[in-house]
């Protein structure tokens, strides 16, 4: 059979007289990304099984585990952290309660940018989008009841990675539960941080330093945890493509390989500790092909690049979360079905882990009903819908292996791009992914104004309403709690020590020696973030955004 010529045959007899009949309802289809949709699409002949290999084998595209979901569902984990950390444990065993099978904590501001909740900038942001963690003994209280060696837990922090993990390996030990049986994450990701979400503290050079830092102390104290989780989230909630997300997500990693080898590691003794976390968005044909082309492409990246020759290094764990910003205020419980909708192309995509937004988290703190609903949404999918009953069950579509296909070529021509300009760090500090990231969120912007990119309850179909939902209000004597909390923390430890701790680290951020060590030993002698982060300000200064942005 001549494909070209039955692809044309049908064009010609078949879809040409319908479209002459009922005019299609766009002048071109495309993807959010750009991808044009045919009609039709007939599959590529040679290399459809090179492309698509088996599950748990390179080059995963079809998933990085033999059996996927049919051995176990993906983890559950919802994202939360509020107010105090006794409020943040009380929710922590709710959603545990609920089924949930791993924890994923939220930090406030002051908290992601390495500020003590008595500090002057932290006032009136205390407890807000996160619990405020200052010191072990908030730790402590966060994981009260919760036993560490059989939960798995993901910290959402980047700048301060390096000392939220030694206050969890801290408060663990505290708790008989020693660091090599930890489970969890990191995001420890900072060059996004740079790109799109902007909660750095350090210059790229030291701030790189920590991470490998991580990297070489994990491998030996913490083997179970993944030492960074390389995102893709927060560049697409800042307004990227599919495709970009991918390609400057793919960039980072590449950086930060380079940064473990730079510093004396070898590829297959870190790799497989590095994850990545990806947004699902609405367009549920390209979400699902989006996470098979960045598993096939990084596989490719580690392999040919990189020159690993262990399989789990090539392998790209990732986890999702449901696009915080195709939330909307206007009529919504609508957000329900955009998160099932993300959730299932996220499952049907092959996640490892992922949290579902709650329907008002666009109009305050979600309340344990809607967390609930979120969470329920996970469960239906993993056990009513059937989608987790065989592995990648969408392989073989014409249209999946095709923008697969597209994402993973429109990708690589980014990298390349990329690399050219000499790398992730140098394409960010000339601004590369950053103008890339406004002009596509722009884009966007302009096809809602114009109608030409509906949002249903927002620019169609709104209706009069007013909100009856409950809602969730933090303490305003959170803040006032926590400062006199720290207050008499500050009273009883022994401050000789911690002088004599804090003279040690300033010596040790000067040369070159692994800081993971000692940031253990600050934490467990109740030295506070505040205390740690300000001293390395001192010593590597801060960083500031280019004067462009």
């Amino acid at each position: 059979m001549n494909l070209d010529a039955e692809l044309k045959r049908w064009e010609e007899q078949v879809l040409g007289p319908v479209i002459k009949r009922f005019p299609e309802r766009k002048p071109q289809f495309t993807t959010p990304a750009g991808i044009p949709l045919p009609a039709v699409k007939t599959p590529a002949e040679g290399d459809y099984l090179e492309k698509l290999g088996f599950p748990g084998e390179y080059p995963f595209t079809r998933g990085i585990q033999p059996t996927m979901y049919r051995g176990r569902f993906w983890t559950m984990r919802q994202y939360a952290g509020y107010a105090s950390a006794e409020e943040s444990n009380k929710r922590y065993r709710f959603l545990l309660e609920q089924g949930q099978t791993g924890l994923s904590v939220a930090f406030d501001l002051p908290t992601q940018i390495g500020y003590d909740a008595d500090e002057a900038i932290a006032a009136g942001e205390v407890g807000k989008v996160g619990v405020s963690i200052s010191s072990l003994e908030d730790m402590e209280t966060l994981f009260r009841d919760i036993p560490l060696d059989k939960v798995s837990t993901s910290m959402t922090i980047n700048a301060p990675a390096s000392v939220l993990l030694a206050m969890y390996i801290a408060a663990a030990k505290r708790n008989g539960v020693e660091a090599n049986k930890l489970r969890g994450t990191i995001q420890n990701d900072i060059l996004k941080e740079y790109v799109a979400r902007g909660t750095y503290i350090f210059p790229p050079k030291p701030s790189m330093r920590l991470i490998t830092d991580i990297f070489q102390f994990c491998q030996t104290d913490v083997p179970h945890w993944n030492t960074i989780s390389i995102s893709g989230y927060h560049i697409r909630e800042a307004g990227s493509t599919a495709v970009q997300e991918v390609a400057f997500t793919l960039a980072n990693a590449i950086a930060y390989a380079e940064a473990a080898l730079a510093a004396g590691l070898k590829v297959d003794d870190f790799a497989s500790q590095l994850s990545f976390f990806f947004n699902a968005h609405n367009n549920f044909l390209e979400e699902v092909a989006k996470f098979r082309a960045a598993r096939r492409l990084w596989a490719e990246i580690m392999k040919e690049r990189f020159k690993a020759q262990d399989p789990k290094s090539m392998m790209l764990r990732f986890h999702t979360q449901t696009a915080g910003s195709t939330l909307t205020a206007q009529q919504p419980e609508n957000n329900v079905v955009r998160v099932a909708i993300q959730a299932l192309a996220a499952v049907a995509g092959g996640t490892q882990s992922l949290h579902t937004n709650s329907m008002d988290e666009a109009l305050w703190l979600p309340t344990e009903k809607s967390v609930r609903v979120a969470l329920r949404t996970q469960q239906i999918i993993a056990y009513e819908s059937g989608i987790a009953d065989t592995i990648d069950p969408l392989a073989g579509s014409y249209l999946v292996e095709y923008l697969t296909d597209e994402i993973e070529r429109q990708a690589k021509a980014y990298i390349t791009r990329i690399d050219e300009m000499g790398g992730a760090l140098a394409s960010i500090e000339k601004g590369y992914m950053q103008s890339e990231i406004q002009d596509a969120a722009y884009r966007y912007q302009r096809a809602v104004e114009s109608k030409d990119q509906m949002v249903v309850g927002v620019n169609n179909f709104q209706v009069e309403e007013s909100l009856e939902l409950e809602k969730l209000s933090v303490d305003p004597s959170i803040e006032m709690n926590q400062r006199q909390r720290l207050a008499a923390l500050r009273a009883r430890r022994d401050n000789q020590k911690v002088s004599e701790l804090l003279t040690r680290l300033e010596s040790a951020a000067h040369g070159s020696d692994n800081l993971m060590p000692l940031m253990v030993e600050c934490v467990e002698n109740y030295i506070t973030l505040g205390e740690i982060c300000g001293l390395l300000r001192k010593v590597w200064g801060e960083y500031q955004s280019p004067a462009w942005v």
